[in-house]
């Protein structure tokens, strides 16, 4: 695959002083004037200020120069117009009308996560001591922006340029819901597809190290506004990651996750683990809040709409 990471992303919000704050409490640093990072990877989410809540860019990483050359042809063949320097590919997705950009390398690789000893019915492996998750002083921070979930108003014409243009791989769809979880890295996914009457972002996605990162963090949240949980916590079928969506200041949501499929064989995962055949209500093997209906479409969406309309697009 020559595109290897998903880098970062960049919300365009009305008030992003108070979504940096935000996820200042949350544990992400402002490690430059409008980016939010961490010691690991500096540059995970940019914020700059705008009429309505978006993803003005998300940037990819890819293996080499050689591949850099190779995804720019693709999409002036697609008739699209792209831009290229010495190390980096622009491209405006033509559908949802956020910019991507493509750099040469690798996001820097992230320090394990600590292991833990878990005790279950029948095996014991930790005697006469506390979890350490019952006695952390410090709440975990998020580790890494993960992925970000579109709806689209083509949703194959969508794929088709991340796909065909791009590179991405697809690792599963729901048909029923004409929905495409797309990678360009070994997670299961880096971006979804979805149907939206008009382009918006649905939600963004934050690793967290575990389930209790999870959950000390969507706590937080929670405490700082009740009515912030959407969905969760709960796992994955498509996927398998653990999950929490939570509302953002901006009205903007986004999910806490944890312990995503990683694919590293293409073709063993396409001839023995891929399905094109899930039930769309089986999204989620538990979960609890609201329904998947208003799960699958923000709420805001009239205003997101207003808010293209009135910049012309």
């Amino acid at each position: 695959m020559a595109l290897t990471d998903f880098l970062n992303i960049t919300l365009s919000v009305p008030n992003p002083t108070e979504l940096e704050s935000f996820w200042n409490r949350r544990g992400l640093a402002t490690t430059a004037p409008g980016q939010l990072g961490t010691t690991e990877r500096a540059s995970q989410i940019y914020l700059q200020e705008g009429p309505y809540r978006h993803v003005a860019e998300i940037t990819l990483a890819c293996s080499s120069h050689d591949d850099l050359v190779r995804i720019f042809s693709r999409l002036e063949g697609l008739g699209l117009d792209a831009q290229r320097g010495d190390d980096w590919v622009r491209v405006k997705d033509p559908t949802l009308d956020h910019s991507v950009r493509i750099e040469v390398g690798s996001a820097t690789p992230l320090i394990p996560a600590a292991s833990r000893q878990l005790n279950a019915p029948g095996v014991i492996v930790r005697e006469n001591r506390r979890s350490e998750a019952a006695i952390r002083v410090d709440v975990p921070r998020p580790r890494r922006v993960g992925h970000v979930v579109f709806g689209s108003t083509d949703p194959q014409a969508t794929v088709d340029f991340y796909v065909k243009g791009l590179g991405f791989r697809v690792s599963d769809r729901l048909p029923d819901v004409d929905a495409t979880f797309l990678r360009c890295s070994k997670d299961h996914h880096n971006i979804l597809i979805l149907p939206s009457p008009v382009p918006c972002m649905n939600h963004y996605a934050l690793e967290m190290d575990d389930f209790d990162g999870i959950g000390l963090r969507g706590v937080e949240v929670v405490q700082e506004r009740p009515d912030a949980s959407v969905y969760g916590m709960g796992r994955h079928v498509v996927g398998s990651n653990i999950f929490w969506y939570l509302l953002d200041p901006a009205g903007g949501m986004f999910e806490f996750f944890s312990d995503m499929d990683q694919i590293t064989d293409d073709d063993l995962w396409d001839r023995d683990l891929r399905r094109d055949d899930w039930d769309p209500f089986t999204i989620a093997s538990y979960e609890s809040g609201t329904s998947k209906m208003d799960f699958f479409l923000p709420s805001d969406i009239d205003v997101i709409a207003a808010g293209r309309e009135a910049a012309g697009l």
